[in-house]
């Protein structure tokens, strides 16, 4: 299970979830068995035409040679050198899988899958119709702690083979989910959504069903291994996998409670290969129905932010309709009602809720008529460029910590960041203005934020400072940010911590608005976009830190 393309699901190839067929040499064949042994498996044992077939090897660099010992074989096999091309380090090389270790290039094959044409003469491998289906990766060097790249002294080899496409090729299928191994699921999702996998001209439909078909089947496997749904690790995977299926189910107008029959469809496809699946259907059904409960909850707090927002903007519309053009003409809707949406705040939903903005531009227009192709347009544009910049963060939290000690950029982490704002201000109402924020350090699951302060807290502090950021949280404030110069930020009282590292400019949040501002303090973000949405705070644990610096452990729920 592999989600880091998660993203490129739903086109021909990609998958989160596939088996993978293999086989290693430890320091036994090398280049030219391992080369001529793939050559073999697939034109002489799968009758895969050679004419059909392109290859790639590694181009080299500062690290390591061009790989021409691998292409020399692969033209002794027959390959013309306009099939075969070089590419850099990040198409044609494995490892090390850490910092340090075994790695080397490798040589893709690729398999020409448009049946109804000849493959081109040339390999071109950004032309997506070329669909990698071998991968032999040779283990020839070592990286050491300097970063050197050293001649190692076993050579390795790895095959790297996916079931899926092996299986849409010999079944001269054009994508992997016209095979056996997902028509029972697509056929299911067709029953119950009333749709049509084939419909003519929806290639989103075909995608939505793509995408659930996967990830039930990811959910599946990983439920059965007995991993539940949570905020980290494995947990967190289970849980994006069931809250995209729900979401995208959504978009098909699927019946409640619609994953258990695609549990079943699932387990009966592998239940020879894979027996535990069928044996643990019913409690794997049981942990998909929890988190899908679970969600819809979510969702449903999600729609009733969106209906108050949009009577909002409805009452504002209506002071301000006289300086707005009127669009009801055009493109023959008429009643059409000017929308001042913004793609920024339908992401915040998104990232909160889980409301692809399919969905949300779908309610809207529920509640107040058609939107105009126009505006969807500037709000698909506007909404694109939020994900980008999520997504960039999202990469930068992989690499290493986030500043402020956030772990990563998951929803829940980003709430309990705002939570963290909020308990600096109550501690400082309860405890007085000598407290100051040492330090903090936020995953998904709990906020730990060490403060200023000699003595340890009581119980009546405690539940001052819990029952503070809770009614913060049931005012539902607005949280925004605006860059400005320091200077500027001091004028405005904004609260800042370990102020030697700011530059000229920074970013001051405020939660509030006008005359009701609980907090405004320099952070760089990432926030949510209300307080409604964090739910309920609790305080878990006050304890010391060090001399003079206590500690409080706490989540949301």
């Amino acid at each position: 299970i592999r989600t880091g393309d998660i993203d490129e699901v739903g086109d021909d190839v990609h998958l989160t979830f596939f088996e993978m067929l293999g086989n290693w040499s430890l320091g036994d064949y090398w280049k030219e068995d391992a080369i001529k042994w793939s050559f073999e498996f697939l034109t002489k044992e799968l009758n895969i035409p050679q004419d059909r077939l392109a290859v790639s090897c590694f181009a080299g660099d500062d690290d390591a040679p061009k790989d021409t010992e691998s292409a020399k074989i692969w033209e002794d096999l027959g390959f013309k050198k306009e099939r075969i091309v070089f590419l850099p380090k990040e198409d044609n090389w494995w490892g090390p899988a850490g910092k340090t270790g075994p790695c080397g290039p490798d040589t893709e094959m690729f398999y020409w899958k448009l049946n109804n044409t000849s493959a081109p003469k040339t390999f071109d491998a950004k032309d997506k119709n070329w669909v990698e289906i071998w991968n032999d990766v040779f283990m020839q060097y070592v990286k050491d702690e300097n970063g050197n790249y050293l001649e190692a002294k076993q050579k390795n080899v790895d095959t790297g083979m996916g079931l899926e496409r092996t299986l849409a090729v010999l079944n001269g299928k054009e994508n992997v989910y016209e095979t056996d191994l997902f028509l029972p699921i697509i056929k299911e999702i067709e029953r119950l959504s009333g749709a049509s996998y084939c419909g003519v001209g929806d290639s989103n439909t075909q995608r939505l069903f793509r995408i659930i078909a996967d990830h039930v089947k990811s959910s599946v496997f990983l439920a059965c291994e007995g991993v539940l749904p949570s905020n980290l690790a494995q947990g967190y995977v289970l849980r994006r996998l069931i809250r995209r299926v729900v979401r995208y189910g959504k978009l098909l107008k699927m019946p409640n409670d619609f994953i258990a029959s695609l549990v079943k469809s699932t387990t009966e496809i592998y239940k020879v290969v894979y027996p535990k699946l069928k044996e643990k259907e019913s409690e794997i059904i049981f942990i998909v129905r929890q988190e899908e409960e679970k969600f819809e909850k979510t969702l449903g707090k999600g729609l009733k932010i969106l209906s108050q927002e949009m009577r909002v903007q409805d009452y504002n519309s209506e002071k301000e309709i006289k300086n707005i053009p009127d669009l009801s003409p055009i493109n023959g809707f008429p009643g059409f009602k000017p929308v001042k949406l913004s793609g920024k705040w339908l992401f915040d939903i998104y990232q909160t809720f889980g409301f692809p903005l399919e969905l949300s531009i779908e309610e809207i227009e529920k509640m107040r008529g058609k939107i105009h192709d126009r505006e969807k347009e500037r709000i698909k544009n506007e909404f694109e460029k939020e994900l980008e910049k999520h997504q960039n963060l999202s990469r930068t939290a992989s690499a290493g910590m986030f500043k402020g000690g956030l772990a990563d950029a998951s929803e829940e982490t980003i709430k309990l960041h705002t939570a963290a704002h909020l308990m600096l201000v109550g501690l400082r109402k309860v405890l007085g203005d000598n407290v100051i924020q040492k330090g903090s350090n936020i995953n998904s699951e709990r906020l730990r934020f060490d403060f200023s302060h000699s003595e340890k807290m009581t119980k009546e502090q405690l539940d001052d400072v819990e029952n503070f950021i809770n009614d913060i949280i049931e005012e539902d404030l607005p949280v925004s940010f605006e860059e400005m110069s320091l200077e500027k930020a001091k004028e405005l009282g904004a609260m800042g911590v370990f102020e030697s590292k700011y530059g000229e400019k920074v970013k001051v949040y405020t939660i509030g608005s006008g005359d009701n501002v609980a907090s405004r303090e320099i952070c760089g973000g990432p926030h949510i976009g209300r307080t409604g949405i964090l739910g309920h705070f609790k305080i878990q644990k006050e304890e010391s830190s060090s001399a003079g610096v206590r500690r409080i452990k706490a989540i949301l729920e």
